[in-house]
């Protein structure tokens, strides 16, 4: 049940529980409960599973400074201990591919050398995972066992096969492999050497324990236990000397080996199902546990002198506590504890068995001879019945203990060899006439199933008549697939060759194409579509959606909707996150048997070209209307400056009307002169038509504010005097980079302004500059007469005049605005009726290039 709390003793097993549920999913079960009972009712599906669980993986001297250990100490003392004529016996378990196996054979005869040179060697390599055998059993490898082995070993023990390795022969014939489960399967016995590497860590503690001691008793006295480094033997420590306690490598230090009941069957159930909780595992406090549990109940039952086993209703052997070798026959293999008993220990115990599970209490006889030759050693025998858990097959505890002689003991019985022999033998006799109704009875299903089987082989000749009938309907059938199987044929070629002419279409196709069924899903790529999109082979299947791009087109899922649905073609223009440009058209897939829309084509074309050429066109355009700009400003600038002066001629004409009775002669050269300024007035305005001009573009410079101001003034000083203003300087800021006659020519226009637009009072005009984070701001401020709301936004259109009484072109303002936009900056009017006007001019410290930039 996924759902309820597990327990696992590492990482691994909680990888094994990963690849549990990767199945589970694979078969569609969306809980391990379903999954679980999926199991029960197809054993296919358990060999399936199970090969998920086999970890083959293993290397070519595996540790290398292990493995030298095993070259200079441990092979070494193995050799010079060979008595003449004795064989070398090794026990690789778990040998996965086999590649541990041979580096063992490698080390041996590399050190056998002319003192055994008749020796007999066996490596013994097993493992449960058949397929890792057989190709154990080939011994060929791939060239990257050069990084394991050395180039001498490689040379000495391998024949080079194309690009891989074979093991030569003197190495392969010392290793045998064979199928054999560590669980189920008894060990192979009297080795010199061990290894189980990396293995025992997939188990739990109660199946490590286990196999520790079958890998124990398969060792021979003074033989070698090599283990992994994440294994501890701590079940059979006592038995062991430590050689290496880095690489756990052990010696056996046993010197007789004594029947233990849980090297040959399962871990009991109580120590399957129990867990110690994950905290007390980390602070490693659960090995501290168990090892306290054995150590009390062995130091218990050697007070007592008692052995204790216990068995199931079949009395195969559960557990044991105690020394075996005081009751029992040292029987290796064996769990039935009847085979295990003497000959009157057994017949004790088949009375006493048979009483307990009758009245469900204990039973006990004394006075048992235990088999010893003088019949003085005698023995209590105890059988009592116990139940695990509600429901659970019963358990018995067997106990037997030394009869201490002329003790009495209160309603103990006394063990009468008569009577319990006989009881015995009545046990047996209806154990055997069970057995006689078992056989009787299946030998009655046998004749049912062989008239059942009667029955069916009649059947089955009725079929094969039948299958008879049908072969030589099928042989007619036959020569008909083949007539067509010849036209397919001709049909396949004709294929083959249209798809090679496709093929090479989309070879040299340098636009990609993507092929898109009605699912979204992608079918087929041309070479091309590899550089616009993430491309692979693998990835013909699946949905265009998933397939990663660099071309910024979020619409392209929606395109081939459309596509699909109405079959329109869509063309679009798209930039790659590289800076290239790309026409992408989207068009129905058409089928032309019955004309049906199948899909969509996308197509990719490279127009980074002519992007190219049309920005570059666009940049001579806007360099174009930045000069024609230019040229417009020119021509009204210097028409407005021009237009200055012949005011100030004009005017000194009228003074001099004034005073021309005092000389009669100069009335007619005054006319003159007027005729002449009004003409050259026309010709002005006619200079400000013209739109073509040579270009003269103005550089900046570093500009003195105070002295253009003092420019402006004496320009400005008759028109100053009379109108009596007075001209405020709070310059902050002394000098901006700026075209010098540029910034005279927008100062000219606002002081003149502010002295056209003067109202009653006494006419003031501030100029001040100020630093306003990366800008410099030039503000002229004046008392005049103000301007309206409603007529700021027409202020700085060309020939825009808000008082048509008062002289002016209305291009003065204009001018400023442009020269002001053209240096990057920004020029701005804060007006009210009858307060006076404010313009601040926004320029930049660094402003850039008047012919850098295009005038808006």
């Amino acid at each position: 049940n996924e759902h309820s709390p597990l327990d696992f003793s590492d990482y691994k097993q909680t990888t094994i529980l990963r690849r549990i549920k990767r199945r589970a999913v694979y078969k569609n079960f969306s809980s391990l409960e379903k999954y679980f009972d999926y199991l029960k009712n197809d054993p296919e599906e358990v060999v399936i599973l199970a090969k998920e669980f086999l970890i083959s993986v293993t290397s070519f001297f595996r540790d290398k400074e292990a493995f030298e250990k095993l070259e200079q100490i441990i092979i070494p003392d193995i050799i010079n201990k060979l008595t003449p004529g004795e064989e070398l016996k090794i026990w690789i378990a778990g040998c996965a591919t086999g590649e541990e196996a041979y580096s063992v054979g490698m080390l041996i005869c590399e050190q056998l050398g002319p003192d055994h040179p008749h020796t007999v060697v066996k490596i013994f390599a097993t493992d449960i995972d058949t397929a890792a055998l057989a190709y154990a059993g080939k011994g060929v490898y791939n060239s990257d066992i050069e990084n394991a082995v050395s180039a001498e070993r490689l040379a000495k023990f391998f024949y080079k096969d194309g690009d891989k390795y074979r093991v030569k022969p003197e190495i392969r014939k010392m290793v045998i492999f064979a199928q054999h489960d560590l669980v189920k399967n008894p060990p192979y016995c009297n080795m010199s050497l061990i290894c189980c590497r990396n293995l025992l860590i997939y188990m739990t503690q109660p199946l490590q324990k286990k196999i520790y001691l079958m890998l124990l008793f398969g060792l021979k006295m003074n033989g070698y236990l090599f283990l992994g480094r994440s294994e501890n033997p701590l079940s059979i420590i006592q038995s062991l000397s430590v050689i290496d306690k880095k690489w756990k490598i052990y010696r056996n230090i046993e010197t007789k080996r004594v029947l233990r009941f849980d090297a040959f069957s399962l871990p009991s159930l109580q120590e399957s199902k129990f867990s110690i909780p994950t905290s007390l595992r980390e602070n490693g406090i659960e090995k501290s546990m168990f090892n306290l549990d054995e150590a009390v109940n062995s130091e218990l039952i050697d007070d007592l002198d008692q052995l204790v086993v216990c068995i199931d209703e079949s009395n195969h052997v559960v557990k044991s506590y105690g020394d075996t070798t005081k009751y029992l026959l040292q029987k290796n293999f064996y769990s039935d504890l009847t085979e295990l008993l003497p000959k009157q220990l057994a017949i004790a115990f088949s009375s006493l068995k048979k009483e307990a599970l009758i009245t469900g209490k204990k039973t006990t006889v004394r006075g048992i001879n235990a088999g010893n030759e003088d019949g003085t050693k005698k023995t209590i025998i105890s059988v009592t019945p116990m139940q695990v858990k509600k429901g659970e097959q019963k358990l018995l505890m067997v106990s037997f203990c030394k009869d201490a002689d002329g003790t009495e003991v209160k309603d103990m019985p006394v063990f009468d060899e008569t009577l319990y022999y006989n009881e015995y033998t009545h046990n047996i006799e209806e154990e055997l006439k069970e057995l006689k109704d078992q056989l009787h009875f299946a030998n009655l299903k046998i004749d049912d199933s062989n008239e059942n089987m009667q029955s069916f082989n009649e059947e089955l000749i009725s079929a094969n008549e039948e299958m008879q009938s049908t072969n030589e309907e099928m042989q007619s059938v036959n020569e008909e697939l083949h007539t067509i199987n010849a036209e397919y044929q001709l049909k396949n070629k004709e294929l083959v060759e249209i798809n090679d002419d496709l093929n090479n279409y989309f070879r040299s196709n340098v636009n990609g194409q993507l092929f898109v069924d009605n699912d979204l899903l992608l079918v087929k790529f041309s070479p091309g579509a590899v550089k616009q999109i993430n491309l692979l082979p693998t990835d013909i299947g699946r949905p265009i959606s998933n397939i990663s791009t660099n071309i910024k087109f979020e619409t392209i899922l929606d395109d081939i909707k459309k596509v699909i649905a109405d079959g329109a073609v869509i063309t679009k223009e798209i930039e790659t996150s590289n800076g290239k440009w790309y026409q992408i058209m989207t068009m129905p897939y058409i089928q032309e048997i019955d004309y049906v829309r199948k899909g969509a084509i996308i197509t990719f074309n490279d127009i980074t070209e002519l992007k190219k050429a049309e920005y570059e066109l666009g940049k001579k355009n806007l360099s174009l209307l930045r000069i024609n700009a230019d040229l417009d400003n020119f021509v009204h600038t210097a028409a407005h400056d021009l237009l200055a002066p012949l005011g100030n001629i004009q005017m000194s004409i009228d003074i001099m009307n004034k005073i021309k009775n005092v000389d009669p002669h100069l009335s007619h050269y005054l006319d003159i002169i007027y005729s002449s300024v009004h003409k050259f007035r026309g010709l002005v305005s006619d200079i400000s038509l013209v739109s073509k001009m040579e270009n003269d573009m103005i550089a900046t410079e570093m500009v003195e504010l105070d002295e253009v101001i003092n420019n402006v003034e004496w320009s400005l000083q008759e028109r100053i005097i009379a109108a009596g203003a007075v001209i405020n300087k709070d310059l902050q800021i002394q000098q901006i980079r700026f075209s010098k006659k540029n910034l005279r020519s927008i100062l000219y226009n606002l002081v003149s302004n502010s002295i056209k637009f003067k109202s009653k009072e006494p006419l003031v005009i501030n100029i001040s500059t100020v630093k306003d984070g990366e800008s410099v701001i030039l503000s002229v401020q004046d008392n005049g007469i103000g301007i309206a709301k409603a007529q700021l936004a027409n202020i700085f259109n060309m020939y825009t005049r808000l008082h048509s009484d008062i002289d002016g072109q209305g291009i003065g303002l204009c001018l400023a605005k442009k020269i002001v936009d053209a240096a990057g900056g920004n020029i701005i009017v804060e007006s009210e009726p009858g307060q006076g006007s404010k313009f601040m001019i926004y320029l930049n410290e660094e402003p850039v290039l008047v012919d850098d930039l295009v005038l808006s």
